[in-house]
């Protein structure tokens, strides 16, 4: 990652890679075209993510060396008490004997460290409707079991959720009932930045230059503020 980009540097790579992506994934035979145009956006929004983090540590003087980004997979431990509900108890001797080999790799997009503690996980889609929470809510509330001061993030170009998520610029954004509805379920706050303005429409994709949409430095700067809140908290 450059240490040193500036949000202007942000924008200008969204307007080149995104009015891109269409013509690469003409060119590209052998991958389906859906399937080039996902791949592209998905990183675009992950390294957005990865920068704007490190920006924002920057601008509230954060020493750039205690801030670091994994791709690991984090290890989620069996619970102890399901292991003592099994009815078999032959079943929970061979569990108990080979403990270590028991836990469930997960990981979110973006993992954000600092002083080699995990404190951020970011969720980075370019867009998520319901359904897509649903699954985010799971497994935030997996690592939240291992780690439970984790700060948990949907970071996404377009909302598909309802509600005003899309309405960028709004001081106070009161969600969907559906959202909501899904989120009273589970013990994960939740904070959902949106980066463009107007809800996504399946059939106006942003990769279509009829359809475009811009992305604005002012939406950049008002999700590193959301970024700074939680990062000045390690300082």
């Amino acid at each position: 990652m450059n240490y040193n980009v500036t949000i202007d540097e942000l924008v200008k790579s969204y307007n080149i890679l995104v009015r891109g992506i269409n013509d690469e994934a003409d060119h590209i035979e052998d991958r389906a075209y859906g399937g080039v145009i996902r791949a592209g956006k998905g990183k675009l929004v992950e390294s957005i993510a990865k920068q704007l983090i490190e920006i924002s540590w920057r601008e509230i003087k954060g020493n750039k060396s205690r801030l670091s980004f994994s791709s690991n997979k984090v290890h989620i431990p069996i619970k102890k008490d399901y292991i003592d509900s099994l009815g078999n108890e032959e079943i929970a001797n061979y569990i108990n004997e080979n403990i270590d080999k028991y836990y469930y790799g997960l990981k979110v997009d973006v993992h954000v460290y600092l002083d080699k503690k995990f404190v951020m996980g970011i969720e980075c889609k370019a867009y998520a409707e319901n359904a897509m929470l649903k699954r985010i809510l799971v497994d935030f509330t997996l690592l939240k079991n291992t780690f439970p001061t984790l700060n948990c993030f949907l970071f996404q170009l377009e909302s598909q959720l309802g509600g005003d998520y899309s309405n960028i610029f709004k001081d106070l954004k009161y969600g969907s009932p559906s959202s909501h509805t899904l989120m009273s379920y589970f013990n994960v706050d939740l904070n959902i930045i949106t980066l463009l303005e107007g809800e996504r429409k399946v059939d106006e994709p942003i990769h279509d230059n009829e359809y475009f949409k811009e992305l604005k430095k002012e939406s950049l700067i008002q999700a590193s503020e959301i970024f700074k809140k939680t990062l000045i908290n390690f300082l």
